[in-house]
């Protein structure tokens, strides 16, 4: 089975990146913002987010190609993000993905145009998608707006920098991570069962499944940035703790932290299997998040 899911993994990772080389080398845009663009969406990474848009959308429906444009434009939206988190004012990274980050290959201006440029894109690939319907485009744009913006991303991004050199509840760090990681995962499992064809029953114990997944990731990357290595990470590790992040570590204790990752997983798995998912690469998925190294 692990080895059937990493094969699934790298056939849809090639998948994602195709369609984004795609999307991108045909814009009459300027060099310069193209290669910042191409530079951080070529740099590698899971791809996560899109491949778990496909399995959710592969658990009620076939054919895939109905998700790949938003599949890709999830996984701009999550590169811009990391562009932006690594700029000089916010978590002020050299590294990303075992590269030098955007902005030091280019400068600041030009990393915080390509954040932008591809932010705004990906609305427009998913209102250009020939296979979607009027009504899917427009309720993938709300979610993606939503998950995204001022109420998803953004807040748990501000609320992550509220939270530097200040101790959190556990609640508080949950609600930082639901926001900041959490919501782009919730679209990716909710987007892809919606244009699968998912009862809005099986939508909502997706929407619980996903909450618990995202936080897995957080626990687990937190973990990593205490006992990872740096080079499967791509990255130094420590870097939560010089930029006075808070942690599940921080607050748990390393071993406090794997057993909170581990109420989270079977948590996780009961939503799944009440959305009739459980016979599906989510399952495996969830204890791929779990366990990765990098």
């Amino acid at each position: 089975m692990q080895q059937q899911l990493e094969n699934y993994i790298d056939v849809n990772k090639k998948l994602i990146y195709d369609e984004l080389v795609q999307h991108l080398d045909k814009m009459p845009i300027p060099n310069q913002l193209k290669e910042s663009m191409l530079y951080s969406t070529e740099a590698g990474g899971k791809r996560l987010r899109p491949i778990l848009l496909i399995a959710s959308f592969e658990s009620y429906s076939d054919d895939k190609k109905f998700v790949l444009s938003t599949a890709a434009a999830l996984e701009m939206i999550h590169t811009y993000s990391l562009i932006h988190d690594d700029l000089p004012a916010m978590d002020n990274d050299d590294y990303r993905r075992g590269k030098p980050t955007n902005h030091r290959i280019f400068d600041e201006a030009t990393a915080i145009l390509a954040g932008d440029a591809l932010l705004t894109y990906s609305f427009e690939i998913i209102s250009n998608d020939p296979l979607l319907t009027d009504q899917q485009k427009v309720v993938l744009l709300k979610m993606l707006a939503q998950a995204s913006g001022p109420k998803g991303m953004v807040a748990g991004q501000i609320l992550d920098m509220e939270a530097e050199n200040h101790a959190v509840s556990l609640e508080q760090l949950e609600e930082i991570h639901a926001r900041k990681t959490g919501e782009l995962i919730k679209f990716a499992i909710t987007a892809g069962a919606y244009i699968g064809g998912a009862s809005t029953e099986q939508l909502e114990y997706l929407g619980e499944f996903a909450d618990y997944l995202g936080l897995i990731f957080q626990v687990q990357d937190d973990i990593l940035d205490v006992t990872g290595d740096p080079e499967k990470l791509g990255k130094p590790v420590g870097s939560d703790e010089g930029n006075h992040k808070s942690t599940y570590p921080k607050l748990l204790g390393i071993e406090g932290a794997i057993k909170k990752k581990e109420q989270y997983v079977e948590k996780a798995k009961t939503a799944l299997q009440q959305a009739m998912a459980d016979d599906s690469y989510l399952m495996g998925l969830t204890d791929y998040f779990s366990k990765r190294d990098s």
